[in-house]
């Protein structure tokens, strides 16, 4: 994969003038290099590299670097030499886009192939127009596998291969919700990531390792805490991590204590009914933990009968 920040071009002889690539020359965008197979008169000159970053658009040149022909003899047939290789494996993130580089040099001028082994190409791949690079678009995990370059002329071929790897940095499946939990009563906060390699999950209580008790079980990304307390009121932390990257994710667990409180619902001072019906008479306090419930009738304690 390529540095999305830097892109190089080489100005032959004098601007407006770039080298124009084809399958003889070749400008690495993984090294910055220029590439010439079989070198011709119509080469030599100077060589000025333009780097650019594509963020800020802002351009340097490097010193001119002559190229003159030797005169010692001319360079005879040899079969194709890959000098720009993708590397044995490559890890490909989810989403991203992959380009592996792979030019020869040889005289005659070698055509480079591609292929992937065990399975034909999906309809994303790319090759450029000097077939000196191959692109993936949106990198998926039913794109990785074993790929090949092949770099061929009348005196023989090489090859080079790699294995690009799926990758996934964690995201998050399930999230976490603040919780408001009457005091005794049990809660269950469920942590969910999504990575590949699968990511693992521990919690934190106030940014510390949280302590596991009896009482408080952690199992696959599940916080169940049985009979809370006032103790274990604070700011949790969820953590999700493979070996690509690591979120956290936080909420905040207040236990309730109060006694019986009816101003938020009182009970009516009268109710008029007609003998013979059906009446209901709602209790509804407001209580941490939740509360039991006596009725009396006058000064006595109100008995269940079938009515």
């Amino acid at each position: 994969m390529y540095d999305i920040e830097l892109k190089y071009t080489w100005i032959f002889n004098q601007l407006p003038t770039f080298v124009e690539q084809d399958n003889r020359r070749f400008v690495s965008q993984k090294t910055g290099n220029l590439y010439i197979s079989k070198v011709e008169v119509s080469d030599v000159g100077s060589y000025i590299c333009e780097i650019e970053n594509t963020v800020t658009n802002k351009k340097v040149l490097s010193p001119p670097t002559p190229l003159v022909l030797r005169t010692d003899g001319v360079m005879g047939e040899y079969e194709p030499k890959i000098e720009v290789r993708f590397p044995e494996t490559v890890f490909a993130a989810k989403g991203s886009t992959v380009n592996l580089e792979c030019f020869a040099l040889g005289n005659p001028v070698p055509t480079i192939s591609w292929r992937r082994i065990g399975s034909s190409f999906s309809d994303k791949v790319k090759v450029n127009k000097t077939d000196g690079v191959l692109e993936i678009t949106n990198f998926q995990q039913k794109d990785s596998g074993t790929y090949e370059c092949t770099a061929e002329n009348s005196r023989g071929k090489n090859t080079a291969r790699g294995q690009l790897v799926f990758y996934a940095r964690p995201n998050w499946i399930r999230n976490l919700t603040d919780a408001y939990v009457p005091i005794g009563e049990s809660l269950q906060w469920i942590c969910k990531a999504s990575g590949e390699p699968k990511p693992s999950h521990t919690w934190l209580k106030n940014g510390e390792p949280l302590i596991i008790e009896e009482r408080i079980q952690v199992e696959k990304g599940m916080l169940n805490i049985r009979a809370v307390n006032l103790s274990d009121s604070g700011m949790y932390q969820c953590v999700a991590e493979n070996k690509h990257g690591i979120i956290y994710v936080s909420a905040e667990l207040r236990v309730m204590a109060s006694a019986p409180d009816f101003s938020t619902s009182p009970l009516k001072k009268s109710i008029p009914v007609r003998i013979g019906s059906e009446v209901i008479i709602q209790c509804k306090p407001k209580a941490s933990p939740r509360a039991t419930f006596t009725w009396m009738k006058g000064n006595e304690i109100l008995q269940e009968n079938e009515r």
